[in-house]
């Protein structure tokens, strides 16, 4: 999970990759924007795993983005 240095004009979200595969989750609160290979099944997972760790991923966020 990560997100670019040039994010910082949108809403909060994060992106995860693996090999050829790639998504884009907004955080607070954790929604779904897009995805380019993952199937519904790890899409789901890889959602739980961020509103488990949505604390830490805004907070990371806001400290990189002065927010």
């Amino acid at each position: 999970m990560f997100f670019y240095s040039a994010d910082g004009e949108e809403p909060r979200h994060i992106h995860v990759e693996r090999e050829d595969l790639a998504a884009k989750f907004w955080l607070g609160p954790v929604r779904f924007e897009s995805s380019r290979g993952f199937s519904r099944a790890e899409l789901r997972r890889i959602e739980g795993i961020i509103e488990e760790n949505e604390p830490y991923l805004v907070r990371a966020w806001d400290e990189y983005f002065g927010n």
